[in-house]
């Protein structure tokens, strides 16, 4: 690889692609000649090798994803894929992409495969690495074309994230440069619960940041819809912080303090005999600090499932199939 003269010797530094996909039959054929004719315009400008790649993953995809993966990877040898055994997450897809290109490239570019985040900024993440940025994230400049309830609610989960302790770039999804050097650093974490927008910052490395507009998707349904984005929110919040738990004894000895004060003030009206019988104030009581507790619990229990699942040290990904591995046996069989 080159990563090292590619700053400072002048060579070309390799360049891989990943675009993890799931259930994306109908805009894959859309997308992937955009990709091939943004790779070769980086390499036809001297900003990247012509050994770059673009590479697919295949997320357990239950249409013909993998089939015109495939196709593609036959006709052109700057196409390549791999396959999950299962469906596993667009988060252990991508770092599956990442973690099969990390040792045959320079700097790999995540983007997703439905064309709304815009192929351009490739140019200017390049640039930025060749400037000495070691990752470069893609940031959304603006949410104009989004709806009232999509803009107010993605704005409020970065914002709830980084409050509540978990790093990230404001209004950064997954479309980022990353170096072959930050990756193999990035290796070492060995998280089952990946919240990659809050990891690799963890890493380090100089950085920056380049924006851009977002569209609609080119063909196809979105799959984050608001459901998915709220479990991304809780996986990215109790994976990379504590705090919830710290709010939780915040609550707990606030909680505390109040029934100390109305325990006081119950002995006085007691011993004053201006006791009144209530069942509303009594219920009020007995619910709020229900729900409290129960809440309280679900957050730990969150935790200790959490660890739990860490313990068993499961593998994040197991990849399936290769779209070179049938030329990979051959070479070895004609070897031999």
């Amino acid at each position: 690889m080159s990563e090292v003269n590619g700053k400072n010797g002048g060579a070309k530094p390799v360049l891989w692609m990943v675009i993890p996909c799931y259930n994306e039959e109908k805009v894959l054929p859309l997308t992937a000649p955009i990709f091939l004719k943004k790779l070769q315009q980086l390499a036809g400008g001297g900003k990247i090798s012509d050994s770059s790649r673009i590479l697919f993953v295949n997320d357990g995809s239950g249409d013909s994803t993998w089939e015109i993966i495939s196709s593609l990877a036959g006709q052109d040898p700057h196409y390549l894929g791999i396959s999950q055994s299962r469906n596993r997450g667009h988060q252990n897809a991508v770092l599956a992409g990442l973690m099969e290109a990390m040792d045959r490239c320079d700097i790999t570019i995540s983007i997703d495969c439905d064309g709304q985040d815009s192929i351009d900024a490739m140019d200017e993440m390049v640039d930025a690495y060749w400037a000495g940025n070691e990752v470069v994230y893609g940031v959304r400049s603006k949410r104009e074309k989004d709806s009232w309830f999509k803009r107010t609610t993605a704005e409020s989960f970065y914002k709830l994230m980084n409050t509540l302790g978990a790093e990230v770039v404001y209004n950064h999804a997954d479309y980022r440069l990353i170096s072959a050097k930050v990756l193999k650093h990035f290796a070492e974490f060995g998280e089952v619960n990946i919240f990659l927008r809050g990891l690799i910052p963890l890493v380090g490395f100089r950085s920056t940041s380049v924006y851009y507009e977002r569209t609609e998707r080119l063909a196809g349904e979105s799959h984050y819809p608001l459901r998915k984005m709220l479990a991304l929110a809780f996986n990215g919040i109790t994976s990379l912080s504590v705090k919830p738990i710290s709010i939780i004894t915040g609550l707990g000895m606030g909680v505390s303090a109040l029934g100390l004060v109305i325990a006081v003030w119950a002995i006085a009206k007691a011993i004053l005999g201006e006791t009144v019988a209530g069942w509303a104030s009594t219920l009020c009581v007995v619910c709020l600090l229900g729900g409290i507790q129960l809440i309280s619990l679900g957050v730990i229990g969150l935790y200790v499932g959490k660890t739990y699942m860490e313990a068993k040290h499961r593998p994040r990904y197991i990849i399936s199939e290769r779209t070179w591995e049938p030329a990979e046996r051959h070479w070895l069989e004609e070897k031999e």
